[in-house]
């Protein structure tokens, strides 16, 4: 087992806690969590898929609807299409195994109507919400599985800037909205993936009421760390993570396709009242 002080001081860059902590295999697990990107190409053993989906339906699902679907991309030339749309990001043809997470009321909407009933709220945007959630929260359950398997795993929220692509590419019906891929397989053990180091808890932990201004400290701290980060991995960034992040607001050129969002959810159905 991972020396606890250790893993946590990968995960906050410094040891964030003074006492002893309740401890385990699964804690352990959750905390060495890494985005993969690059893949051995040993295919998964057989089974691994409907396994991972398994853990993905173990999660919770608003209301028991079950709101989310996944496409196992599975044909090589569709691989190489969403590798295209995907910002051309290797792991997406590299690794054995690409998951589609889908917010899926079309299913719902076709129970609808093979019953010959109305399906108004699908008009509202709290019901995509809630698809949203049950696709993400599926998601990383199937994560974990795939990690507790010894598998990496790397999500791909790109797929989003080529939306409208994507649902062709799969033969998406109307209501079913692609929210992110994932990859899943063996890690290249030649290319080490670190544990990037994430904003300390008096940042994110409120107690009681939201204190925003009394995350200065803690933002300041943490842009500290991450310098210290990006020189290690050797990373092209020049400037702290505030400044990082704050460039990527500042404009509409990060959001690339994903700023024509509401027009290509109307074109999926959605009206989004």
């Amino acid at each position: 087992m991972t020396n606890p002080v250790e893993l946590l001081r990968s995960r906050y860059g410094e040891i964030p806690f003074n006492y002893d902590l309740p401890w385990n295999d699964s804690v352990e697990m959750i905390l060495s969590h890494r985005s993969v990107r690059s893949y051995l190409p040993d295919p998964l053993p057989s089974g691994t898929l409907e396994l991972l989906v398994a853990a993905a339906q173990s999660a919770a699902s608003s209301a028991n609807m079950q709101t989310w679907s996944v496409v196992a991309v599975e044909d090589q030339e569709r691989r190489e299409e969403l590798y295209k749309l995907a910002n051309n990001q290797i792991h997406v043809k590299q690794a054995p195994l690409f998951l589609v997470w889908l917010a899926d009321l079309g299913r719902l909407a076709h129970i609808a109507d093979s019953r010959g009933l109305p399906h108004v709220a699908l008009d509202y945007i709290e019901l995509l919400i809630k698809a949203i959630v049950d696709a993400s929260i599926a998601a990383q359950n199937a994560t974990l599985a795939a990690e507790s398997l010894g598998l990496g795993t790397g999500y791909i929220g790109a797929i989003r800037k080529n939306t409208q692509e994507v649902a062709t590419l799969l033969n998406l019906p109307p209501f079913v909205f692609p929210v992110f891929g994932l990859c899943v397989g063996y890690p290249n053990p030649e290319v080490k993936a670190a544990i990037k180091p994430r904003l300390p808890q008096s940042a994110v932990l409120h107690r009681d009421t939201y204190k925003l201004a009394e995350q200065e400290e803690a933002i300041a701290r943490y842009n500290d760390i991450m310098k210290e980060f990006y020189t290690e991995q050797k990373m092209n960034v020049a400037v702290d993570w505030s400044e990082h992040s704050a460039e990527r607001i500042a404009t509409l050129d990060y959001l690339k396709g994903c700023k024509n969002l509401r027009e290509t959810l109307n074109n999926f159905g959605f009206k989004l009242l």
